[in-house]
């Protein structure tokens, strides 16, 4: 595996070391030991997938809080996505910024998102599937969210929304959230 980190102190963009021959090629997609190495817990709690029958369709920001706070690796495996990570870490340099990576069932590509960071993605393509590796279980009284279009954010999302929950859009503005509930003010 080819591990890039992001501006994002902690978040990785992961790609595949490919071994082609005839058939097509063989790779790792996950390795303890090259996490380890590499500053990552590489702890596994559950898997998910997810499928999205429509272009447009966007899924987050979500993140939990401590004591169950959650690392992901996320992949798509059928279509594309616009995959956004947000830091949530007061602590971190790059506390409130974002990156944004495409991954595509075309170019293998991971994200791996550390602890206290808000996740969510856009699909680009109809019937987009992705998969993702969680190192923690789902807790609800423990998930927080933000509003995909917090103008504090001003997260650039490649095409129109066209289908959302009603959580998530209904998820607060940064300016209204506070410390306490885990929030960052």
């Amino acid at each position: 595996m080819i591990f890039t980190e992001t501006k994002l102190t902690g978040a990785f963009i992961i790609d595949l070391e490919q071994r082609p021959d005839h058939r097509g090629f063989f790779a790792r997609t996950f390795c303890g030991q090259e996490f380890e190495a590499h500053g990552l817990k590489p702890l596994v709690a559950q898997c998910n997938t997810s499928y999205n029958y429509k272009k447009g369709t966007l899924r987050g920001m979500h993140y939990q809080i401590p004591p169950v706070a959650e690392t992901k690796l996320v992949r798509c495996v059928r279509g594309a996505i616009y995959d956004v990570i947000i830091d949530m870490r007061p602590e971190s340099p790059t506390f409130l910024s974002y990156v944004g990576v495409e991954l595509s069932a075309d170019n293998h590509r991971a994200l791996y998102v550390p602890e206290m960071f808000a996740h969510g993605y856009q699909a680009l393509t109809d019937e987009s599937e992705i998969i993702y590796q969680v190192g923690e279980f789902y807790q609800p009284g423990y998930e927080r969210g933000l509003r995909y279009d917090d103008p504090f954010f001003n997260i650039e999302w490649p095409v129109e929304v066209t289908e959302i929950s009603q959580k998530d859009s209904n998820w607060p503005l940064l300016r209204m959230m506070s410390v306490g509930s885990g929030y960052p003010r």
